[in-house]
C-alpha cells in the first residue's frame, strides 16, 4: 500500500495542491481534481466504448457459437478466442477503468490524509518532528494515531493549548501555512469521515448514492453495453451501485466521497461525449438485436407452454400400466428426426403387430400429426428428460442420440437389462464425428457401413469397453432420398446449376471464403445457388442479413441465396455442390451420382483424440472419391476446377455408384433389417420371460429364474 501512496499519492498530491492554490477552496479543489482525472482517463473511455460497441456486434455470434459448443467447452472457447483476434476485442479493456480507478482512490485517499505532505509540501523531517510532538502532547505514539495522524495536527494548531509547541516545531512559515489550510466546504470538514449522526457530512454519502442513481438511470439509456442487459440486470446493478457508493462514503473522509459523487456525475457526460464519437448506431444493427430480443421473449413464452404440455405428457408416461406394457421406445431430439426411424418404424408396423412408444423433446413435432394407432407419442422438456428415461421399463430403447449415460440422458434405473440401440443419423465416422465414450453405454449398434462397424470394434479396444452387438443395418435416409430422386422427373439445366451448401461450423464457407467463391464463378455462364445451412441462418442473423445485402445487386435467376429450407429440390436438380464439411455431400453425391467439390476449410472434428484409433475416417477419405478437395487459397482458380469436375461427370458418376454400394449395407431396404432384428429381439425376450414365469411357477421354493437379462451376457452372442 505504501508503494501505491508514493508512485500514486505523490503525482496526485501535486495535481491536488495545483487544484487548491488556483481555486483556494478544498471541496471545489476536489471537484476540479475529479475533473482532471476523468479528462486524463478519457481515451481508456473512447477504447472501452469501441471495444463495448464490437462487443455488442459479436454477441449473435457468441450465442450461435455457445450453442454451437454447449457440450464442448474448450472447442466453445477456441471459436470465442478466434472470434475475439478476428474482430480485435480485448476482453480486459473493460476492466481498465476498474483496474486505475483503484490506485487514484487509494493515492486520493494519501493525499486527503496527509495534507502536510502533499498540500503544503511541509519537509518529510519536519512533518516527522511534528507527529512525534503531537503524539507527545497527546499521550500516545504516531502508531497509535494511524492514517489521520496529519489530519490531527492541523488540527491540533487550531487549539490553543498545542499551538505554541507545535508552532515551535514547525517554524513560523510552516506555522503560517497549515493555519492557513482550510478543509471546509459548505459548512462541512472533508477531513472528517461521515457517521450517520444528522448533521451536515451525513450528506456527503447521501450525495454519492443520489449521484450513482442518476448515473446508473441514465447509463441503461445510453451506455452500449447496459441497453442490452434486462430490465432485472439494470436494475440490479443499479441497487447495486446506490448502495455501494453509500456505504464506501461512510467509511473515507468526507473529501474522498466527494470525490466518488462528482465522478459519478462527470461519467454521464463521458457516456455522451464517447456515444458522440462512436456512436453505436453506425456499427451495430439494432434491427437484427431487437428481432434477436423478440426470439427470446417468445422463446421464454413457449417454454412456458411446454413445461406445461410436458407435465400432461410425462404423468401419461409414468403410468404404472402404461410403463409394465411398454415392449419399444424411439427417442427423438426433434421432429426433423423422424426420417432416421422412418423405414423401421414403418417396416414393424408392417411385419408385427407391436405398439411403438415414440418420446420426442419437440412440442411441435409432426408426430403428433400421424394418425396411427400404433404409434403412441409423448413430449418431454429438458427438465423432465432425466427422470423419464431412468424411469423406462421396455425391452428395447433406440435412439438416434450418442454420449447415453455421460450427460443428460440416462440408461433406465429401473430395469437394467433394457437394450438401448444407436442408430446413427449421418453416414460419416463414429470416431471423429462423436465425442470420446460416446457409444460406450449403448448394448447395440446400427452400424450404416462397415466403416463404421469397424471403428465401433477399434473404439471398444482402445476404451476397453464391453463388445456391443454390431447390427449390419444401413442408413435409411440415404435409401429414401435415393427412392424419391429415382421417382423425380429428370431435366437438364439450361444452365449447370452450383450449388454451394456449406455447415455451419467455425471457418464455414458462407464467412471465410464466399466472395472467392462467388467472383470466381460469376459470369462463367452457370446458375449459382446458395443455400447456408438452417443453423446458419438461425444463429448468425447478422452474418446472414450482411450476406444478403452484399449480394442484393446479383440477384436474378442465375444468382439465388435460398433460405426456405422446405423443399429439396435445388439439392436434387443441382449439377454440382460445392461444400465444406457439411454431410450434404453424401446425401447429394449418393442420391444424385453426381461429384461433390469439397474446400478444406478448419476441419470439422468432434473427438480431437480420433487419430488414436488408426482408420483414417471416411468423412476425409470419400472427399476424393466422390469428388475433388481443394485448399481456400485455391477459391480463385475454383472456375478451372468446376469445369474439370462437370466435364468428367461421367467418370466420376461411376466411381460414386462403386463407392455407394461398397459403403452402405443393405442399401435400399436397411429399414427392413432394422425392423427384422427389432422384432426378433423383442419376440426372444417375451419367450425368455414366460418361460421364466412358468418355471418359478412350478417350483416356488426355489430361487427366482426371472433374472434381469443383462448386457454383458449378450455381448458373447455375437
Amino acid at each position: 500500500m505504501e508503494l501505491i501512496n508514493t508512485i500514486v499519492g505523490t503525482p496526485l498530491g501535486y495535481v491536488m495542491r495545483f487544484c487548491y492554490q488556483i481555486l483556494n477552496d478544498y471541496g471545489l479543489a476536489i471537484i476540479l481534481f475529479t475533473l482532471f482525472t476523468k479528462v486524463i482517463m478519457f481515451p481508456i473511455s473512447l477504447l472501452v466504448q469501441k471495444n463495448s460497441i464490437k462487443m455488442v456486434r459479436m454477441k449473435p455470434q457468441l450465442d450461435a457459437l455457445r450453442y454451437q459448443y454447449i457440450d464442448d467447452q474448450d472447442a466453445f472457447f477456441d471459436a470465442q478466442n478466434a472470434l475475439y483476434k478476428k474482430e480485435k476485442y480485448s476482453p480486459m479493456a473493460g476492466v481498465w477503468p476498474l483496474l486505475l480507478q483503484l490506485p487514484i482512490i487509494f493515492g486520493l485517499l494519501d493525499v486527503v490524509y496527509k495534507p502536510l505532505k502533499h498540500l503544503l509540501h511541509i519537509p518529510a523531517a519536519t512533518v516527522s518532528a511534528l507527529l512525534d510532538k503531537a503524539a507527545e502532547l497527546l499521550g500516545t505514539t504516531v502508531e497509535a494515531m494511524g492514517s489521520t495522524a496529519q489530519l490531527k495536527v492541523v488540527e491540533m494548531f487550531s487549539d490553543p493549548a498545542y499551538a505554541d509547541a507545535l508552532g515551535a516545531v514547525a517554524g513560523a512559515e510552516g506555522t503560517e501555512a497549515i493555519l492557513s489550510l482550510n478543509m471546509n466546504f459548505l459548512g462541512m470538514n472533508l477531513s472528517h469521515v461521515p457517521t450517520l449522526s444528522l448533521n451536515l457530512l451525513f450528506l456527503v454519502p447521501l450525495f454519492a448514492g443520489l449521484s450513482a442513481l442518476v448515473m446508473c438511470w441514465i447509463q441503461n439509456k445510453i451506455n452500449v453495453l447496459q441497453i442490452e442487459q434486462s430490465k432485472l440486470s439494470q436494475w440490479g446493478m443499479t441497487i447495486f451501485m446506490i448502495a455501494f457508493s453509500t456505504y464506501f462514503a461512510f467509511l473515507v473522509p468526507a473529501g474522498v466521497g466527494m470525490y466518488w459523487g462528482w465522478g459519478n456525475l462527470f461519467a454521464i457526460a463521458v457516456m455522451y461525449l464517447v456515444n458522440l464519437i462512436y456512436d453505436p448506431k453506425k456499427y451495430i444493427n439494432y434491427k437484427v438485436l431487437a428481432e434477436m430480443k423478440e426470439q427470446v421473449a417468445h422463446d421464454r413464452a413457449e417454454q412456458k407452454r411446454c413445461r406445461k404440455l410436458a407435465k400432461k405428457y410425462y404423468k401419461q408416461f409414468c403410468r404404472v400400466e402404461n410403463l409394465e406394457s411398454m415392449k419399444l421406445m424411439f427417442y427423438a431430439e426433434g421432429s426433423g428426426y423422424y426420417k432416421y426411424f422412418a423405414n423401421i418404424i414403418d417396416a414393424i408396423l408392417k411385419n408385427s403387430k407391436l405398439v411403438i412408444h415414440y418420446v420426442t423433446s419437440d412440442p411441435d413435432d409432426a408426430i403428433f400429426q400421424k394418425n396411427e394407432p400404433r404409434i403412441i407419442p409423448y413430449y418431454v422438456d429438458e427438465t423432465r428428460l432425466i427422470s423419464l428415461m431412468m424411469k423406462v421399463e421396455c425391452d428395447i430403447v433406440v435412439m438416434t442420440t450418442p454420449d447415453l449415460e455421460k450427460y443428460h440422458i440416462k440408461r433406465s434405473k429401473v430395469r437394467k437389462d433394457v437394450e438401448y440401440i444407436y442408430l446413427d443419423h449421418a453416414c460419416s465416422s463414429l470416431n471423429m464425428t462423436y465425442r470420446t465414450g460416446a457409444f460406450d453405454h449403448f448394448d447395440t449398434i446400427f452400424a450404416v457401413s462397415p466403416a463404421q462397424a469397424e471403428e465401433v470394434r477399434a473404439l471398444e479396444e482402445l476404451r476397453g469397453t464391453k463388445k456391443k452387438k454390431i447390427i449390419e443395418c444401413g442408413y435409411g435416409l440415404i435409401d429414401n432420398m435415393i427412392a424419391s430422386y429415382e421417382a423425380s422427373e429428370k431435366v437438364e439445366n439450361e444452365k449447370k446449376t452450383i450449388l454451394i451448401a456449406p455447415s455451419w461450423q467455425y471457418d464455414n464457407l458462407m464467412d471465410s471464403c464466399l466472395d472467392d467463391l462467388v467472383n470466381g464463378l460469376d459470369g462463367k455462364g452457370y446458375k449459382i445457388v446458395i443455400r447456408p445451412h438452417p443453423q446458419y441462418v438461425r444463429r448468425f442473423p447478422t452474418n446472414m442479413k450482411e450476406i444478403l445485402e452484399r449480394y442484393r445487386d446479383r440477384f436474378s435467376d442465375d444468382f439465388i441465396i435460398e433460405t426456405d429450407f422446405s423443399s429439396n429440390v435445388t439439392v436434387y436438380t443441382a449439377d454440382l455442390l460445392i461444400t465444406d464439411w457439411s454431410a450434404i455431400s453424401f446425401e447429394f453425391s449418393f442420391t444424385t451420382d453426381k461429384p461433390t467439390l469439397f474446400i478444406n476449410t478448419q476441419m470439422k472434428v468432434v473427438n480431437k483424440a480420433y487419430k488414436k484409433v488408426k482408420i483414417k475416417p471416411f468423412d476425409i477419405t470419400a472427399r476424393t472419391e466422390i469428388g475433388r478437395a481443394i485448399e481456400k487459397s485455391e477459391v480463385p482458380q475454383i472456375a478451372d476446377v468446376v469445369e474439370d469436375l462437370l466435364t468428367n461427370g461421367e467418370a466420376y458418376r461411376e466411381k460414386i455408384v462403386a463407392l455407394k454400394h461398397a459403403h452402405f449395407y443393405n442399401l435400399g431396404h436397411s429399414g427392413e433389417v432394422g425392423a427384422q432384428y427389432i422384432i426378433d429381439r423383442l419376440t426372444k425376450k417375451k419367450k425368455k420371460k414366460k418361460k421364466a414365469v412358468t418355471e418359478g411357477e412350478a417350483s416356488p421354493s426355489n430361487e427366482p429364474t426371472d433374472k434381469a437379462e443383462s448386457p454383458a451376457s449378450e455381448k458373447t452372442e455375437e
